[in-house]
């Protein structure tokens, strides 16, 4: 189970990334799009270009957790639509979102 708690800040990248990624491409967007440190004990969220799929980067003591959840119908609908590159959200906004 990904530990998170109330106490972490979760990212939720707006745009679509290319999800043929791994943990180290993920933590190089963190950097690089996001302007985010990886290491900050944080969760990161990432989306697909149809909406059927995310990705969750977290940095847990010792290792970085990236989980896939993909939707066998539908989309996730409720993906903010913002102008900036992320948006934070907290662990209830989180539960609603991934609420498909």
């Amino acid at each position: 189970m990904i530990p998170i708690t109330k106490e972490h800040k979760i990212y939720i990248a707006c745009q679509p990334v290319d999800f043929r990624r791994g943990i180290d491409g993920y933590a190089a967007l963190c950097r690089s799009k996001l302007q985010l440190n990886p290491f900050s004990g944080h969760c990161f969220i990432f989306r697909n270009k149809r909406r059927t799929a995310i990705k969750v980067l977290l940095y847990h003591g010792k290792g970085f957790w990236l989980c896939h959840k993909r939707l066998s119908k539908g989309q996730f609908k409720k993906w903010p639509a913002h102008k900036g590159e992320v948006v934070v959200l907290n662990a209830q906004q989180l539960n609603v979102l991934l609420e498909q």
